[in-house]
């Protein structure tokens, strides 16, 4: 096949063979204020009468007020860390020698930790040979603390410093990367963990963090160093061909007969979706994307799409002792191995508690009726630098006018996958709770700040946006990202619109 074939077979897959793709560039994002904007909302059932919407957002908008606070607690005391991002050359997959770029020359970066309550410092010098930034994903940070070049910083020129100062709302599993050429540098390296604790912790006997993340190799066992090519576009972003759990392709966990576990499972895979399988241990969720559930409940192949994180509660077989248990991922068809626990030692007493849970959970009953406030068409179409563009509503990053949330109103924001490719959608600054898929309600006990939109698939989301600034909406298959599937959403207060 000659090259210009095979580059139209790649466009070809990237569109799906959606006709008249390349004609929607003059589409307009349906959003709230949509009339202001000359556009129109969409609802996949008829809408209750406008008094009954408007009291129905009322009611949810107390609801989630009492579910997370808007204000972060007062800071008691300071913690303070510093970052290197630098190239370095480490043993890295089962021992061998890589070169990558890292934080404080380690991949993962380290686990940086703290407690509710403590204001959090860090110092990021940039050593490498390009800008960089740190975004501190699903943290509801103060905006201009975000890393997003150009939106609420300059980018971290190679030689310079920054400091991120901001005291975290809540309690939870967090993880950090560039926002800068995403698709190479998280690739290369750099991403770390970020654990806030609750003010008083559960005494699990364990806590552990997994980092789930993939490599494409080349012949020299070396990173390939094609980034953002059009294979990747064409499809779900870069995949690798060797899977590893905190840098380790064969990791190996030794715990106790007994032993309660807490695993805070982290995906900073650029494309790759997991669907671990614990089996026959039984594992129970209790948080996903940083914040608590409304109750624990059996985890039962919850897909982790880039981006996503789940905290889990294990307990030990108290006899378990000389077994080993397989973790495996299933998204695939081919199984890769992640984890094997290996039981040793003396059987621990088993501690005994209530699994956390969320509080205060919204119910939103009935929001699967109410109008849609916000569409995101998701597509491809030719053109760009790199031959295929992804869009939102037709058009790439840059081109698009910027949406505004009302701050403390309830919001319907739609995800329409016109595409045939998995798009997991990260919305910075704000949690949102999934109402529905492709028109049927769902009832998911838990928070995300990530959801995996599958192809032709049409996915609906309930938020009352708590956090002013201006935040980046996107794709976190960071290729998809990086060939323009992202825009800006502002958050503040632009007057109290009709229902």
């Amino acid at each position: 096949m000659t090259g210009v074939g095979r580059r139209c077979v790649l466009v070809a897959l990237a569109l799906g063979a959606i006709a008249g793709c390349g004609d929607d560039a003059t589409q307009r994002p349906v959003a709230v204020g949509a009339a202001r904007r000359g556009g129109t909302s969409e609802s996949a059932s008829p809408s209750p009468p406008a008094d009954r919407v408007g009291e129905a957002r009322s009611r949810f908008e107390a609801e989630l007020a009492r579910a997370y606070p808007a204000e972060a607690p007062p800071a008691r005391v300071t913690r303070r860390f510093e970052l290197r991002a630098a190239p370095t050359t480490i043993e890295l997959i089962d021992g061998r020698s890589m070169a990558v770029w890292a934080y404080n020359g380690q991949v993962p970066g380290p686990v940086l930790r703290a407690r509710l309550g403590e204001e959090i410092q860090v110092t990021l010098r940039n050593d490498l040979p390009q800008p960089t930034t740190v975004h501190w994903h699903g943290v509801r940070v103060p905006n201009a603390m975000d890393g997003v070049p150009g939106v609420t910083q300059e980018p971290i020129a190679p030689g310079a410093t920054f400091t991120y100062r901001f005291v975290p709302k809540d309690p939870g599993t967090y993880w950090f990367h560039p926002h800068v050429r995403g698709a190479e540098q998280v690739e290369r390296g750099l991403y770390g963990v970020l654990v806030i604790d609750d003010a008083e912790s559960l005494p699990y006997s364990r806590d552990e963090v997994w980092v789930l993340d993939d490599w494409r190799l080349g012949p020299d066992g070396q990173i390939d160093p094609r980034f953002v090519t059009r294979h990747d576009l064409a499809h779900d972003g870069r995949w690798g061909q060797v899977v590893t759990v905190n840098g380790d392709a064969q990791h190996r966990m030794v715990v106790r007969p007994g032993a309660r576990l807490r695993l805070r499972l982290v995906n900073t895979s650029n494309g790759r979706v997991y669907r671990p399988d614990f089996e026959p241990l039984e594992a129970r969720v209790i948080a996903v994307d940083g914040l608590l559930a409304a109750r624990a409940f059996p985890y039962e192949g919850l897909e982790l799409a880039p981006g996503n994180r789940v905290d889990l509660d294990i307990v030990v077989p108290s006899d378990g002792a000389g077994r080993a248990f397989q973790v495996t991922d299933r998204f695939t068809r081919r199984p890769h191995p992640l984890v094997t626990l290996v039981v040793e030692g003396e059987p621990v007493s088993t501690p005994a508690f209530d699994p956390p849970t969320l509080a205060s959970f919204p119910e939103w009953e009935g929001a699967d009726h109410l109008p849609v406030d916000v569409t995101y068409a998701l597509n491809a179409r030719r053109g760009g630098p790199h031959g295929i563009q992804w869009t939102i509503n037709g058009r790439p990053w840059g081109q698009h006018e910027v949406t505004e949330l009302h701050a403390g109103r309830w919001t319907r924001v739609r995800f329409r996958n016109d595409s045939a490719r998995l798009h997991p959608m990260h919305i910075h600054g704000q949690f949102f709770r999934v109402l529905t898929r492709d028109g049927r309600a769902v009832n998911e006990p838990f928070f995300r700040d990530t959801v995996l939109v599958r192809g032709r698939e049409t996915v609906d989301v309930g938020m009352v946006p708590v956090d002013w600034g201006r935040w980046m909406m996107h794709c976190h298959v960071l290729e998809h990202a990086e060939a323009g599937m992202m825009t800006e959403v502002d958050v503040g207060d632009f007057g109290r619109m009709d229902p």
